[in-house]
């Protein structure tokens, strides 16, 4: 049932990521106008930019999986539990 979430997640990424890949030629012409006027201040903050945003992504990788590991670290402890459980009762039989 999970597998096709997955699969949704890529192909809605991939549908997005041409929109994504246009905006470097963007970036570059505004850079190029900038820098030939002789304001080179501009490129230093679209670096800046450039770097903030690209943490966003990672930052929401990282989130996802802390919460992924929290998750299976306390399921596997539920299935220790019900595990002992079941050894406890077949031992008292």
């Amino acid at each position: 049932m999970k597998s096709w979430k997955v699969w949704f997640v890529l192909i809605v990424f991939l549908a997005i990521s041409p929109e994504l890949m246009a905006q470097c030629a963007m970036c570059r012409g505004t850079v190029e106008s900038t820098v030939s006027n002789g304001r080179s201040v501009v490129a230093s903050e679209l670096n800046i930019g450039i770097l903030y945003l690209l943490s966003v992504p990672y930052l929401l990788v990282a989130a996802i999986g802390y919460l992924w590991y929290r998750n299976s670290k306390k399921e596997y402890g539920q299935r220790l539990e019900i595990a002992s459980r079941v050894k406890r009762a077949m031992s008292q039989m």
